[in-house]
């Protein structure tokens, strides 16, 4: 690996780990970065570019599990979370199940359709500015004083339309914690309990995807590109653990209509220069 492709390494792990649980859309920041900048299909080859992408998402994936153990601890039945009373509300595995129900439906029978049809520019521009009008009336018309403040409030209702939002994300763009921390505050949730809820269910289910797709392309990972690989991952694992805690600090307080601006502005720099 010479110092250019370490360099492309590092800045499209920091571009995901930044942007994955961010809702302004790693799949239209990874874009422009990657398929306008540096085209790393070319570079190495598609398969390559694939299996790097998978990587770099697992190292994200691996920020949120560290940074929320004792929540994933705590769903397992193996450890206590402060606060917590003794038969009182927790948020349990059947929430989350119930909450990756729909998506999972959905990406069985129609990941090969998505694939085909959804994953261009034109899309990603749609759905960032779709994305943005869902946040944009969340904040708007959610409830003005939400009952659930905390994750363990949810109830099996509130999860499983969280879980038909997070079905949006699948049009590349929209983005899974846009779509699915909207949803939680229009059924009534504060923006850091959705957000929590948002990282808790996206983990498993991510986890899995990633997991099959690495399968599919384990032939591309060679010595030649394992320390691509390797660069990409830690890159992608430091700075989304920065961007969550940043993230779960702030949301609260800003909640979502900064983040659409963003997520419009960033449309009509994609369409203008690139289209």
């Amino acid at each position: 690996m010479n110092l250019w492709e370490a360099f492309v390494a590092l800045i499209l792990g920091l571009v995901e780990g930044l942007t994955e649980f961010a809702p302004v859309s790693s799949t239209g920041h990874m874009i422009i970065v990657d398929d306008f900048l540096f085209q790393t299909k070319n570079m190495f080859s598609p398969e390559v570019a694939v299996t790097f992408k998978i990587v770099i998402q697992l190292g994200s994936i691996l920020a949120v599990v560290i940074l929320m153990w004792d929540r994933f601890m705590n769903l397992l039945g193996l450890k206590k979370i402060p606060g917590q009373t003794q038969g009182g509300p927790r948020l349990n595995l059947g929430q989350v199940i119930v909450a990756m129900i729909p998506a999972g439906v959905l990406y069985l029978l129609f990941d090969d359709l998505v694939d085909k049809y959804l994953f261009s520019t034109q899309t990603v521009v749609i759905g960032l500015v779709l994305g943005a009008l869902l946040m944009i009336a969340a904040d708007r018309f959610g409830p003005k004083n939400p009952k659930v403040v905390s994750v363990d409030q949810i109830t099996y209702k509130q999860a499983f339309f969280v879980g038909l939002f997070q079905c949006l994300s699948m049009w590349p763009g929209f983005s899974r914690s846009g779509s699915t921390i909207s949803g939680g505050v229009l059924v009534g949730m504060k923006h850091r309990a959705a957000a929590d809820f948002t990282f808790i269910m996206a983990v498993p289910i991510m986890a899995a995807v990633s997991f099959f797709s690495l399968l599919k392309n384990w032939e591309a990972i060679t010595p030649a590109v394992i320390p691509f690989l390797i660069v990409g991952f830690v890159s992608a694992f430091v700075f989304a653990w920065i961007s969550i805690r940043f993230f779960l600090k702030l949301i609260n307080r800003i909640k979502l209509v900064p983040f659409a601006i963003y997520r419009i502005v960033l449309a009509a720099v994609i369409y203008f220069i690139f289209l």
